[in-house]
């Protein structure tokens, strides 16, 4: 079922719809040799990046006639630089595709003089280009080769070259050439030193590593060897491309510097291997791929997304600093941080700050904001106008100076299924550390997100280290160490639309609600779309999807098979009830990190177990939901919480951490609920050696379980003084056989009731 996200085959739903043409397999004289016009898919579309604006078939961005140099076409995709459309190659019985032909230029319909570049690209390399092309030239054409590659997807793309003004472009006259079919090459071990990849020097290794993997996907799959040492990786030599990541900034371009993308079966053996990044780029794209796994390989950056300041001393009026300089380059405008990287910079706005020896988050800073007056006082140190005194920050401790942007993930895997990483350690990244999107069945084990040794930084990831958006099937991530990053060990959600406008009895326009998560394909036709109750949060039925169309990145007109349910309305939200992923967090160690150590929001069973979560300085464990801000979804049905270690949690107050576990969906109209968004959830067996924080905060939960736990009370910190359970409208809860020390018997005194009956609690001990 998962290959229709990322194959020909599942366009057959947009066949049924009849909204757009397609080749569908087993058409008539598929396997005849010769020449075939490409009829995109419905997917090609909604998978598409476009700056702005709908991507259109057989018309131009302005929805007339193509017309490039004068001359009319009646075929082709009429875009808008900068964009990106990826076109699978179909799978035709008895023949293969030889090549993909066509022709490319700027639409004459456009009202100035654009100036775009056109590019046919496979998963790691850049196959032909236009150069330059501007209004009235005739349109160019291309040949590029498909079969003798092992190329399944091809990705077109029109880039700016000036500006976005006027860059109408136009892909015309598409045609897949065909011949006999042979037999497919066999899997070998391809050593990427035979490609030029040289360890242990100063030069971009990225064009070498994607030859090797071409090679790669010409033989069909096997093992790509990567023989022990450092590689450096640059922007400059990274593959450009551009498509949409959730929970990201968005920038047009995202240089690849390893680009696993269009290969099935392969593995990849890191044996130790250091990747080296300079500049901001995604250092590992996983893409349209089958079947990956990597083993034994080191990510970092040279220059990492924050910078490190170690506190020399404090007093009432301001604090003062050192900066290594060459490990952290930064100038003063105006008596103000520029952080400087290689092709970036960056300013201030906040900062976190770490206890010397222990690595911990500060009690009671979380999320400082500042930026203020710095003045230099020679050498590296600097005296900020900022009193951390009253914070309690000490001589010796470490700020990391940063700010909010989220410019790449470090590692992406996007419509991707199977894909394996064995003691994988990702060190440092400018957002998440992993984002993993539409895509089916992830497993890491050993590795992690942690600080790599000898750089003597105390902090890695700029937000999440794990983070799962539209997923489905099995993640499972055990044996793992996540410390220092400025949000989540793991993240699993589904993103949901809100509903701005129903059409008609069968129709929805929808919006991606939050700037940073747009444009990626939430649902594809033949897909279940599910309502939600935007007020009340509850999930309703499902419908499916006959066609979706993106008007934009932030606009979706979605129509259903079925009529829609006449209590759908403006500002109710739908999600994509096809993809929901099962989970198994088990035997990490989650450690001094922002926020919270885990956020669970999916339907299917979540299972932490084993782990130990040590001053993470928010809830370790969050189960959310929402429609109202990010726009996470996936009422929990299933969760088992066992056998971990809960060591001094809730050091600082966040977003939704009111407990070690935190049970948090927003709900705007709690009172209006009919049924319960959470449910089924069992922690038992845990031990918890904490100061005095609530235990256990739940909104909207049915079946809670807090059974043979053991609570160890220390006063290692000030205690908040609040009951250890919290319940807001929730039913069936049963706190059962906890031993805690001191001795004391729990009884339904220490639980505080909102909206919630007290024969809904049962205590017993």
């Amino acid at each position: 079922m998962f290959n229709r996200m990322f194959s020909w085959s599942f366009v057959a739903a947009a066949c049924v719809a009849g909204s757009f043409p397609v080749v569908c397999r087993g058409q008539e004289g598929a396997g005849k040799p010769g020449s075939v016009p490409v009829e995109v898919s419905a997917a090609s579309l909604l998978m598409a990046r476009q700056e702005a604006g709908e991507t259109r078939l057989n018309r131009s961005f302005k929805n007339e006639e193509l017309s490039v140099g004068g001359k009319k076409y009646a075929t082709g995709i009429g875009t808008h630089a900068t964009s990106m459309i990826p076109l699978p190659v179909p799978e035709r019985k008895g023949a293969r595709v030889v090549s993909l032909e066509g022709a490319c230029g700027i639409d004459d319909g456009t009202d100035g003089d654009g100036s775009v570049e056109f590019r046919v690209m496979s998963g790691s390399g850049v196959l032909w280009s236009s150069g330059v092309m501007k209004r009235g030239m005739p349109a160019k054409k291309f040949s590029v080769p498909v079969a003798e590659n092992g190329i399944r997807h091809l990705y077109l793309m029109a880039d700016r070259v000036e500006n976005n003004s006027y860059d109408h472009a136009d892909w015309v006259d598409l045609a897949w050439k065909t011949g006999p079919e042979q037999p497919g090459a066999k899997g070998a071990v391809v050593n990427a030193a035979k490609f030029g990849m040289v360890p242990g020097v100063r030069k971009d290794q990225g064009p070498a590593l994607r030859s090797a993997i071409s090679a790669l996907r010409k033989q069909g799959g096997g093992v790509l060897n990567i023989p022990r040492g450092v590689y450096h990786f640059y922007a400059e030599g990274a593959l450009n491309m551009s498509f949409n990541i959730s929970n990201h900034d968005q920038p047009l371009i995202h240089p690849v510097c390893v680009a696993l993308t269009d290969l099935r079966n392969v593995r990849l053996e890191g044996n130790g291997s250091l990747f080296l990044f300079h500049g901001k780029v995604i250092p590992l794209l996983v893409m349209d791929s089958e079947n990956i796994t990597i083993n034994r390989l080191a990510v970092d950056y040279e220059r990492s997304w924050c910078t490190e300041a170690r506190v020399v001393s404090v007093d009432d009026k301001s604090t003062e600093v050192e900066i290594d300089k060459k490990a952290y380059p930064y100038e003063l405008r105006n008596n103000k941080f520029v952080f400087l990287g290689e092709g970036w910079e960056e300013g201030m706005a906040s900062c976190m700050a770490f206890e010397k020896g222990t690595g911990h988050i500060i009690a009671n800073t979380s999320d400082m904001g500042w930026n203020g007056r710095v003045e230099p006082l020679g050498g590296n140190r600097l005296r900020m106008a900022w009193n951390l005194k009253q914070k309690g920050i000490k001589p010796g401790d470490t700020l990391v100076l940063r700010n909010y942007n989220r410019p790449h993930p470090g590692c992406v895997v996007y419509r991707a299924k199977k894909t394996v990483m064995n003691d994988v350690s990702l060190h440092q990244s400018t957002g998440m550390a992993l984002l993993v999107q539409r895509s089916e069945d992830f497993h890491m084990k050993g590795g992690g997100v942690m600080i790599r040794k000898g750089t003597g930084r105390v902090h890695t990831a700029g937000a999440d280290a794990t983070h799962f958006s539209n997923t489905r099937g099995e993640i499972i991530v055990e044996k793992a160490l996540f410390e220092g990053m400025m949000d989540d060990a793991i993240n699993v959600h589904s993103t949901c639309l809100g509903v701005m406008e129903v059409v008609d009895g069968h129709t929805l326009k929808c919006k991606y609600m939050h700037r940073q998560a747009v444009g990626f394909e939430v649902f594809l036709p033949g897909e279940k779309i599910r309502f939600i109750n935007g007020p009340t949060l509850e999930p309703g039925g499902t419908g499916t999807v006959k066609t979706a169309v993106k008007k934009s990145s932030t606009e979706l007109v979605i129509t259903l098979e079925e009529p829609l349910p006449d209590s759908v309305k403006a500002g109710d939200a739908v999600e994509n009830a096809d993809f929901y992923p099962s989970v198994v967090f088990r035997n990490n160690i989650v450690r001094n990190n922002r926020a919270r150590g885990t956020l669970f929001t999916t339907p299917e069973r979540v299972l932490v177990e084993g782990n130990l979560f040590d001053h993470s300085s928010g809830s370790a464990i969050l189960l959310a939901g929402d429609a109202q801000g990010w726009y996470e979804s996936g009422a929990c049905h299933e969760v088992v919480i066992r056998k971990n270690t809960f060591i001094n949690n809730l050091t600082s107050r966040y977003q939704f951490t009111n407990a070690i576990i935190s049970i948090y969906p927003e709900v705007k109209q709690l009172n209006r609920q009919k049924d319960y968004y959470h449910r089924n959830v069992l922690i038992e067996n845990n031990v918890f050696k904490t100061f005095d924080v609530p235990l256990l905060f739940a909104i909207s939960t049915d079946n809670l379980k807090f059974i043979n736990n053991k609570v160890i009370y220390n006063d290692d910190f000030k205690g908040w003084g609040q009951k250890p359970f919290q319940f807001r409208r929730c039913a069936n809860i049963l706190i059962k056989n906890n031993k805690v020390e001191p001795p004391r018997t729990w009884t339904i005194a220490d639980c505080k009731l909102e909206n919630t009956p007290a024969d809904q609690v049962r205590v017993e001990n």
